[in-house]
């Protein structure tokens, strides 16, 4: 077996046996990894409080066969204790972590994965933005790095120049008027300029958005992704993300077809 270490985002954590659990992280050299963290649950273990979804750890592990082992764990940032004091956060940052899971593959290096969600998660743990365009803010930025990056300025479909009135999911985000399929939505403009800050980082403009641009941008990014997971992230239930500005995934494929 070979030993490594490496920095990890703790993404989730299931029990195993009477006393263990198997932990599922995000490595930043090593990709996703699932590993065995032995005696976590008993009360004298001396890492399983480190072991907790949102944590970012560096890590000691074996490589197994199917399940490495992690043998040590040092705290590096405790983003997930912090987090949990706001439930708004809390939930924010179960939605970075599911998506994050689903949107990796096991030992495929995703060091730009790794950056976005600990940057996300460090965002929530300080509290200078709102949880709700932090978390729409990295759905965006990962998907476009799984390659699924929207436009919401030119023309996904011919790349003409915008900005347009119309957007449409399987197109990949604002569509000019040649290219509008049926069904497309018509949000607002306000609402393009939103999500066009939110890819770019410029919160300056993204806090300035009101209440009403910012439920629609957040509808807008749930449909998308869950267009491109063709499933939903279950964690997004419990985030209040407004009015949804588009119809539901499987209505979106059946007319696309």
């Amino acid at each position: 077996m070979a030993l490594y270490r490496d920095a990890a985002i703790v993404l989730r954590t299931h029990k195993l046996g009477e006393a263990d659990r198997i932990v599922t992280m995000l490595c930043r050299g090593t990709g996703k990894v699932r590993a065995v963290a032995k005696g976590v649950r008993r009360t004298k273990s001396k890492f399983g409080a480190r072991l907790e979804p949102g944590m970012v750890v560096d890590l000691q592990c074996y490589q197994g066969r199917s399940l490495d082992t992690i043998t040590q764990a040092a705290m590096l940032a405790p983003y997930g204790e912090q987090v949990a004091a706001d439930y708004s956060a809390w939930t924010a940052a179960a939605a970075m972590l599911e998506t994050a899971d689903r949107l990796t593959e096991e030992r495929e290096p995703v060091q730009r994965q790794f950056t976005l969600l600990a940057g996300g998660l460090a965002a929530l743990a300080a509290g200078r933005h709102d949880s709700g365009l932090v978390l729409d803010s990295y759905l965006l930025r990962a998907m476009a790095t799984a390659g699924w990056a929207p436009s919401f300025r030119d023309c996904a479909g011919c790349g003409a120049p915008g900005p347009h009135r119309a957007v449409n999911l399987a197109a990949g985000g604002a569509v000019c008027p040649s290219c509008r399929p049926p069904g497309s939505a018509a949000p607002r403009p306000e609402t393009f300029v939103l999500l066009g800050a939110l890819v770019a980082g410029d919160w300056a403009t993204a806090v300035a958005a009101d209440p009403r641009t910012r439920n629609e941008a957040s509808g807008l990014v749930t449909a998308y992704l869950h267009w491109h997971l063709e499933r939903g992230v279950r964690s997004l239930r419990l985030v209040d993300r407004g009015t949804p500005a588009l119809p539901a995934p499987p209505a979106d494929r059946a007319g696309a077809r």
